[in-house]
């Protein structure tokens, strides 16, 4: 086999290299396509456009996973909604026990107190009992109010005084007892109505001057106009009488 000179040689050898460098040019110098979008819009907007409600299984797949992900989110607003209204109603529920509960253990906390000072309590009760019976016995009943207008009138012909007025008026009746106006006028001197009034304080019983007006007539002497209230407990059939009186009358239908 013939050898070629190496002058040829190399020049064979250079032309490869140019060769292989314009190869290299002419690829960088070809257009480089453009990338596709992931997303293809006027594809997507296409398919919409052309779904056929009635074969659903025939649907491109973006059109089935644009769908299905807007139902699901639509249950799961629906079912946040009607938590949210549940939610409500029991936090309503659960705000109502708290105050129940807060009541509850006021309550507890006061018969608790109570418990304690059952003693005392019962002590006290006593005590009250004690004054309530003596405060009563200082009421006359229904037959004695007789006798207490007689001491009312003795006390005062008693200190000289002219009796002008002593006219009784109508019982106010309360809740256990009754009041009892009586309309006086006494004519004396000052010292003589002073110890009246100082007489009736002392009486066993409870009497009181109300509406005092006082004059002096032409000879000196003093004029003294009141209503004295006395008071007498009423017995059981009068209280038993009284309650059923105030008690409401039912209409008729």
């Amino acid at each position: 086999m013939m050898k070629l000179p190496p002058s040829i040689a190399g020049l064979f050898k250079r032309k490869s290299a140019a060769e292989k460098l314009a190869d290299k040019q002419a690829v960088k110098s070809e257009p480089v396509a453009p990338k596709a979008p992931l997303i293809n819009f006027q594809q997507l907007a296409m398919d919409f456009k052309t779904l056929d409600f009635k074969d659903p299984g025939l649907w491109p797949l973006a059109p089935r996973v644009v769908i299905l992900f807007g139902f699901f989110a639509a249950l799961l607003a629906a079912a946040w909604g009607f938590g949210a209204f549940g939610w409500s109603v029991q936090l309503e529920e659960l705000e109502a026990m708290k105050q129940q509960e807060a009541k509850l253990k006021e309550d507890w906390l006061g018969k608790k107190k109570q418990a304690v000072n059952l003693d005392e309590y019962r002590r006290q009760l006593a005590e009250i009992d004690r004054s309530f019976g003596a405060l009563l016995k200082q009421l006359p009943n229904k037959a004695e109010m007789g006798d207490m207008l007689v001491d009312i009138n003795k006390a005062a012909q008693s200190r000289g005084l002219a009796v002008e007025l002593f006219k009784p008026g109508g019982e106010a009746p309360r809740e256990f007892y009754a009041e009892v106006p009586i309309t006086l006028n006494l004519i004396g001197s000052y010292h003589d109505i002073g110890a009246f009034t100082g007489d009736v304080a002392k009486l066993p019983r409870i009497v009181t001057l109300n509406d005092i007006n006082m004059s002096t007539n032409p000879n000196g002497t003093l004029v003294l106009r009141t209503t004295v209230k006395t008071f007498r407990y009423l017995d059981e059939a009068e209280m038993a009488s009284q309650k059923k009186a105030q008690q409401p009358k039912g209409g008729r239908k």
